[in-house]
């Protein structure tokens, strides 16, 4: 068993991946926390994992002491990744009409409009730069999934801070964490009855609306799915937006070959989360028997963890995977997942990218970064890929 190198995972995941993939396919490891579990790093074994129907996401099936995660009140924990079938397949059927491309894409307006207001007010100052997280990467999908829900605005800037507070915990000032548990319970046990009683034309009404017709999601069921859609819909779309900007900062003919033919941007988003996703790692998952991955010998219980990082830079699926090449003709990247598990916002959060990227390069022709590129950190999470800061000047 070797301990993960957490700094090395957060300052340079790819390279310290790809050693790790080369010694082996799957590595008996102990994580941050002091717990055991197995990282599978080669692609086609995360691909194949990612659909085993034998890979439980449900936390009942880990080994007593073997596991521990997030400690989410059970209003928040009934969501699509702590369940398996049939539960999960009820559940996530509810929702996925929400997120058809056709659906997604009578969005696209109303999202290009939210970006260029957002680029309208970092333009508005004097000094020609901004930190472009906390300007328009971050409020871009906060605004696009709290419309969704039905969340009035002045309780956007609070889930802002509560999503915070979870993904990257403060070691110093874990209260935090159980403020952002209980305000975010709070929140939404207080939304879904304001709701119930004058219904919207919002996602979280037509939930309510099949919850007391057909009783087919529970009350807690009903809490954590919103629960999910906005953590998840925030969080990994602000980090897939601000990885693709600095990744084509980092690439400027790459940028401008993009501005020239901007109808590559949807092939170009595809290969932008394949290079440098927000998700490192899947979920978490259980065997419910003793199986074989990638021929090692797992046992019942104990935690597998999917590298999509290392999977997605993997040699053997995708020819020169360090290279980013917008161009790229074979995809089939994992960066949004496989099988049931696949992302349920995945046509959202492309639209949102792609709309996010268009606006921004139509806007400013001289973007560049406003710090040294190696003054830029990443939140110090290896579950999360995701910078603190995205200073730029143009």
């Amino acid at each position: 068993m070797q301990p993960i190198d957490v700094t090395a995972l957060i300052e340079d995941p790819h390279g310290t991946y790809a050693r790790l993939r080369e010694a082996g396919p799957v590595h008996r490891v102990t994580g941050p926390d002091g717990r055991p579990a197995w990282l599978v790093t080669r692609y086609d074994d995360v691909r194949r994992a990612l659909a085993d129907p034998r890979l439980s996401l449900d936390r009942r099936h880990a080994l007593p002491g073997n596991y521990s995660g997030f400690s989410l009140p059970p209003a928040l924990d009934a969501n699509l990744l702590n369940m398996d079938p049939p539960d999960h397949t009820r559940v996530r059927g509810l929702v996925v009409k929400a997120f058809t491309p056709g659906r997604v894409d009578r969005l696209r307006v109303p999202v290009r409009r939210v970006a260029d207001e957002l680029l309208d007010a970092a333009e508005a100052g004097d000094e020609r730069r901004t930190d472009l997280l906390e300007s328009y990467a971050g409020p871009l999908p906060i605004i696009v999934i709290c419309d969704l829900l039905g969340v009035p605005p002045h309780a956007r800037q609070d889930f802002r801070a509560w999503t915070d507070a979870l993904i990257t915990p403060d070691r110093e000032r874990p209260h935090l964490m159980k403020e952002a548990v209980a305000g975010l319970m709070g929140y939404f046990t207080g939304l879904i009855r304001a709701k119930r009683a004058e219904p919207g034309d919002d996602l979280l009404s037509d939930l309510i609306a099949v919850r007391d017709g057909e009783d087919a999601l529970s009350e807690d069921e009903l809490t954590s799915l919103a629960f999910l859609i906005l953590f998840a819909g925030y969080e990994n779309t602000v980090h897939l937006i601000a990885n693709a900007v600095l990744a084509l900062l980092d690439h400027p003919r790459l940028l401008s070959e993009l501005r020239a033919n901007p109808d590559g941007l949807g092939a170009a988003v595809e290969e932008l989360g394949r290079w440098d996703g927000p998700s490192p790692l899947a979920i978490r998952r259980f065997p419910l028997e003793d199986m074989e991955i990638g021929g090692v010998r797992v046992p019942a219980g104990e935690t597998v963890l999917l590298s999509i990082a290392s999977a997605n830079r993997d040699p053997r699926h995708f020819p020169d995977p360090d290279r980013l090449d917008l161009r790229r003709e074979r995809s089939g990247h994992l960066a949004l997942g496989h099988g049931i598990h696949y992302c349920l916002g995945a046509p959202l959060a492309r639209m949102e990218t792609e709309t996010a990227l268009a606006a921004l390069l139509e806007r400013f022709k001289n973007l560049e970064l406003d710090v040294p590129r190696d003054a830029l950190r990443w939140r110090p999470a290896i579950r999360a890929r995701g910078l603190i800061s995205l200073p730029v000047r143009w």
